[in-house]
C-alpha cells in the first residue's frame, strides 16, 4: 500500500495488515508510538468541514510523534484564487511527508498523486460523494469487534445512500471481504440505481429483519442538487431507528452512525446514547485505525 486514495484498491491481506498495526498500536504504551513518527510531517488539507475526521487524523499523527499542519483554508492562498495544484506543490516544496486531503470534488486524490513526489503520500480523507476509504476501514474494524465471520453477516444500511461516500467505502470494503449480503433501504429517491451496491429493500421490516449490524445514514443535504430532500417530519416515521424498529433485527444486533448524527431524523437518542449503539466506538477506533493508515504509509518512506 502506497497511498490510500479509494478503498477498492486494497486487497484482503492490506486491511488485515492495517487492523494488526491497530492492534499492534493499541497494545503499544504511548512512549514507544511516539517514535513511530518521529521527524515526519502529516499536512491535513480539508476542503470541507468536519469534526470527526480532521480532529482524529490529527491526534492521530501527534500520537505517533509526528508534526501536525492544519492549513486553515479560509486564511489560504486558495482563498486569493490560488489553483489547488500550485497549493499542494508549495506545501510539497516545504517537505511534507503526508497530505490528508478532504474535498468536494470526486476523485481529487488521483489528481493530486500526479502533482507529487513519489515518496509523498496522500491519503483520502473523503472527495465528493465518492469515497471515504478510512471511515470504511474503521467500520469494519469495529464490526469485527462485535462479530466474527463478516462474510456471513446481514448488514443493513439506511438512508441517503445515493449521495453518501461512507456508504460507497463500506460496500466495497465489505465486498472484498466477501459479504454479498448488504441490504440498502430509504427514500427511492435517495438509493443507487446500480444492483451490484446491495440488495434493495421495500421496508423497515425487509432491511431490518434478521439484520447483525445497522448502518444509519443521514441525509447529504449538502450534496443533492435537486428537489429529493424528503419531508424531515415524516422521515423518522419512515425510515427512522428507534425500539420499535429496532425490535425486528437479531438479537445481539449492532447499531453504527459515521455522524454527524440528526438525532430524531435517522435516529432516535433512545439508540444512539445506549446498546447496541456503537457509535462512540467508532469514533475511538477512527483515531486507531487512522494512527494504523499514517504509520504502514510513513514507517517505510
Amino acid at each position: 500500500m502506497n497511498n490510500l486514495i479509494d478503498i477498492k484498491n486494497l486487497t484482503k491481506q492490506d486491511i488485515a495488515q492495517l487492523f494488526l498495526m491497530a492492534d499492534k498500536i493499541k497494545s503499544n504504551s504511548k512512549k514507544k508510538n511516539r517514535k513511530i513518527l518521529r521527524g515526519k510531517t502529516v499536512a491535513n488539507l480539508f476542503f470541507e468541514n468536519s469534526t470527526r475526521t480532521l480532529v482524529s487524523f490529527e491526534l492521530a499523527a501527534k500520537r505517533l510523534g509526528a508534526h501536525v499542519v492544519n492549513l486553515n483554508l479560509a486564511k489560504s492562498s486558495t482563498a486569493k484564487g490560488e489553483s489547488l495544484k500550485d497549493t499542494i506543490q508549495t506545501l510539497q516544496a516545504m517537505d511534507i511527508n503526508a497530505f490528508v486531503v478532504r474535498h468536494s470534488q470526486n476523485h481529487v486524490g488521483k489528481e493530486i498523486q500526479q502533482w507529487l513526489n513519489p515518496e509523498i503520500k496522500i491519503i483520502n480523507a473523503g472527495d465528493g460523494n465518492n469515497q471515504h476509504p478510512t471511515q470504511a476501514l474503521l467500520d469494519t474494524y469495529t464490526i469485527l469487534q462485535h462479530k466474527k465471520k463478516i462474510e456471513d453477516l446481514k448488514i443493513a444500511i439506511i438512508g441517503d445512500v445515493k449521495h453518501s461516500r461512507v456508504a460507497n467505502s463500506l460496500i466495497d470494503i465489505l465486498h472484498t471481504l466477501g459479504n454479498q449480503k448488504i441490504h440498502l433501504y430509504g427514500p427511492k429517491v435517495l438509493l443507487p440505481k446500480q444492483s451490484d451496491k446491495g440488495i434493495i429493500c421495500q421496508s423497515m421490516n425487509e432491511v431490518l429483519g434478521n439484520a447483525d449490524v445497522i448502518v444509519m445514514l443521514r441525509i447529504q443535504k449538502e450534496r443533492i442538487t435537486d428537489n429529493s430532500v424528503p419531508n424531515m417530519k415524516d422521515y423518522h416515521q419512515n425510515f427512522g431507528l428507534n425500539r420499535t424498529t429496532l425490535a425486528l433485527a437479531n438479537h445481539g444486533c449492532i447499531v453504527m452512525h459515521p455522524g454527524p448524527i440528526n438525532r430524531e431524523v435517522e435516529i432516535s437518542s433512545e439508540i444512539a446514547d445506549n446498546t447496541p449503539s456503537v457509535i462512540l466506538e467508532q469514533v475511538a477506533n477512527g483515531v486507531l485505525i487512522r494512527q494504523a493508515i499514517l504509520a504502514t504509509l510513513l514507517q517505510k518512506s
